[in-house]
Order: C-alpha cells, then structure tokens, then sequence
C-alpha cells in the first residue's frame, strides 16, 4: 500500500512540475498548477498558426511566467520573413525601446551605491546641457527659458523637453534625430549631447509627457558614472547575474543564424520593410533602443523586477527601488500624451522607464500596478503583481500590427486565468 502510495504522489509531482529543460529560462509547472487552464492558453496556439499561416506575421515565441515558474514557453511560425526556417524558442530579436527598462535597472544599481539621486539635475554630468531654451509651438527661433533644470526623473519618465525627431512635423523635430537607432547610428555618447546641447527643448521639464531621447541621455549618464560603455554595464549588472546570455548591443557571428527578420512586404500596407539592429557595432549603445534579447532571456529579466529585485538567489536591485521604477510618476499637472505612443495604453501613467497602470477602466485586461512597455518592431513585455505574472512576446512585426498583436496576446493571456 505504502508502495502504492509513493507511485502515485510521484506521478502527481510528474504532472504538476514537469522538469527543467536545457531551454527553459525559468522551471516549469504544469499550467494548472499555476491557475491555467491549458485548454484556454492553447487559444494562443491556434491564433499564431492562423495568423501564420495567412501571412501576417513569420513567427513569434512568447513566454508566460506566474508564480515563478514557466507555464507557457512556445515559438510558432518562422524565423526569417522568407519563412523558410522553423522559429526556434532561442530567436533574438531586436528588442527597440524594450532596452528602456534595462537602462532604468542599470541607473538605479548606481543610485543604490550613492553615485546619483534621482532628483539630480543633469548638469551634474552633462553641464552643456544646463541653461536650456525652450521653443514656442515647436518653432526654434522663438524660444523661453526654461523654468527649471532637467532632472534624472525628468529622463526616466519622459518629461524632460527633449523630444524625438520622428514622432512630431514641427520645424524642431526636424532638427532633432529621428529615434534612438538614428542617434546610436549618427552619434557617439559626446556627440549625442552635444547636439541635444545645441537644440532648444518641445517643452518646460516637468510639464508634458512627450516620448523621446531621454533614455539615451540616462545611458550617457550610466556611462559617464562607470566609465564604461553601457552594454559593457548591463551585461556586468544585469545580463550575466540573470544568465541573459543572448541579450546585449552586437549579434555574434555565431548568433546570426537564429536572428529573427519580418516579412519583406508589411502585410497591411505593402510597403518593403526590414530590420537589422543589432547586426552591426553601434556608434552609441543607446539605452532607449539598441539592444537584441530572447524571449526566454527577458522573462528572466521580467522575473526578476516580478520578484522585487531578484532573482535565483542574485539580487540586482532592492525591493525599494523597483517599487520606486513602478510607481506612477506622472503627477496631475502633467500632461499625459502616452497613448499618442502607445494608443492601447488607456489609463495608463509612467513610472521611471516603464508605463504604470492606474486604478480605473482601462482597454485592455490587467490590474492597477502593472508595468510594461514595448519595443518599436514587435516585441512586448508587462509584469502584473496582482496576479504573480510575467509575459514576454516577441515578434518581427514593425508595422503597425504590433499594436495589434499587443492587444491580443494580452486577451489570450487573462483568459486563461482561472483563479
């Protein structure tokens, strides 16, 4: 009887917790074990395929984490837009402004040795960019001062005046680069500056979320604080404690073949597209939006904010300071444009480098608290406390269906929910 006992509590550990795989960037439990239905998640399997299958995107893997471990970890489709290989769960992809919060992790390791506050202005670092004009309605020639100094919450959360290129028609979006690829292709570190020094702001700090080349200039500041270049800090930081192996600024030769491209053709408007971040050493490690990840590789890094700064015993930041990346830092006297950006964010304020869900309705599933943010050719991330979840979705799609897509790979996820 005893015998028999064992057998069948060895069978349930079995079902409930399958084993790690080489593969598996967290440890597995069976679905259920975990609050899945695995009938539901496999909604997302059928979705990919059919999408797949009509063309509108090559392939994407997506990893689901909750309570720590691995409920979902599948790749669908194929890794090249000719869609001729298989997608492996190991693709790298370029992760565009999904390097954002890599930047903000690796500002707030600094901030935890006592080398920088928050509320430092950025002419500590950088003193040619003090005394800072700012133009009226867009128009260089007509400029005011600025009210106050840029502060590093300033950067960290988009009010800084500072403004993207492409994201607006005005005469000073002309001037400014077009986005973080641009600046990293154009500039190097001291070059960015000195052109942000030389251009007046879109808007007073502290008055208007507007999205931009913030983040660069916190990766400037990382930079100049360990005298290192910043992949050479996230790596030494973050992705070597996490184990992020396939996660950094250049693709090795020997990475190349599981680099993943888009279809050659954007399925919605027939326009020729292709993306090759990553591919080549960039002037500038821009920490707004030049790094290449994996799914499996984020997840952890996605665990690792879930849980409060940690990770499989390697802690990269505190609990206080996470919470503080979390937190909505957009105060009512902000003007919000985030859906200008990110037009599913309803309801949504912004921490320091990641989006904040508010308390209130919203357009798409989730709970107050839970952060995330994107990247520019298909890539997504949130972390939702409340439920104990963790999701990453990676894609090459850098048309406008990654808006998409983000929309409902979220309605697949809450779905599944059971309890």
């Amino acid at each position: 009887m005893r015998k028999l006992l064992l057998a069948s509590l060895a069978l349930l550990a079995l079902t409930a917790a399958p084993p790690v795989r080489a593969a598996d960037p967290l440890p597995r439990a069976a679905p259920e074990a975990l609050g899945f239905s695995a009938e539901r998640l496999d909604r997302i399997r059928t979705t990919m395929e059919a999408d797949v299958a009509r063309g509108q995107l090559p392939g994407a893997v997506i990893a689901i984490a909750r309570r720590g471990r691995l409920a979902y970890f599948q790749a669908f489709g194929h890794l090249d837009g000719a869609r001729t290989r298989p997608m492996p769960l190991d693709a790298i992809f370029p992760i565009a402004s999904m390097t954002k919060p890599l930047t903000g992790v690796a500002l707030m390791t600094l901030l935890e040795e006592g080398r920088l506050a928050l509320g430092d202005p950025i002419t500590r670092f950088f003193p040619t960019l003090g005394d800072r004009r700012v133009a009226v309605d867009g128009n260089p020639d007509n400029t005011v001062p600025a009210v106050r100094p840029i502060t590093l919450t300033d950067l960290a959360r988009h009010t800084s005046g500072i403004t993207y290129g492409g994201r607006g028609t005005t005469a000073l979006h002309r001037l400014y680069p077009a986005s973080s690829s641009a600046a990293a292709r154009d500039y190097d570190t001291n070059g960015l500056i000195a052109k942000l020094a030389s251009l007046p702001l879109l808007y007073q700090p502290a008055s208007v979320w507007d999205y931009s080349l913030s983040i660069d200039v916190l990766g400037a500041v990382v930079e100049q604080q360990t005298e290192q270049r910043l992949g050479e800090v996230m790596a030494q930081r973050i992705f070597t404690p996490l184990g992020m192996a396939d996660s950094g600024f250049l693709v090795s030769e020997a990475q190349r073949p599981r680099y993943a491209t888009p279809l050659p053709t954007d399925p919605t408007t027939g326009r020729p597209q292709s993306v090759e971040m990553g591919l080549s050493a960039p002037r500038l490690d821009c920490g707004g939006g030049c790094a290449v990840s994996t799914a499996g590789d984020y997840i952890r890094f996605a665990q690792m904010l879930l849980n409060g700064g940690a990770l499989d015993g390697r802690r990269i930041l505190s609990r206080a300071s996470v919470a503080e990346m979390a937190r909505d830092h957009l105060y009512p006297d902000i003007r919000n444009n985030l859906t200008q950006t990110e037009g599913n964010m309803v309801n949504w304020g912004f921490g320091l480098t990641v989006a904040v869900r508010r308390e209130g309705g919203a357009t798409m599933l989730g709970n107050p608290g839970m952060f995330s943010w994107n990247g520019a050719y298909g890539t997504a991330m949130w972390v939702d406390p409340q439920e104990e979840l963790a999701v990453v979705f990676m894609a090459s799609t850098p048309g406008v269906l990654r808006q998409y897509y983000r929309r409902v790979i979220n309605a697949l996820v809450y779905q599944a929910i059971l309890d």
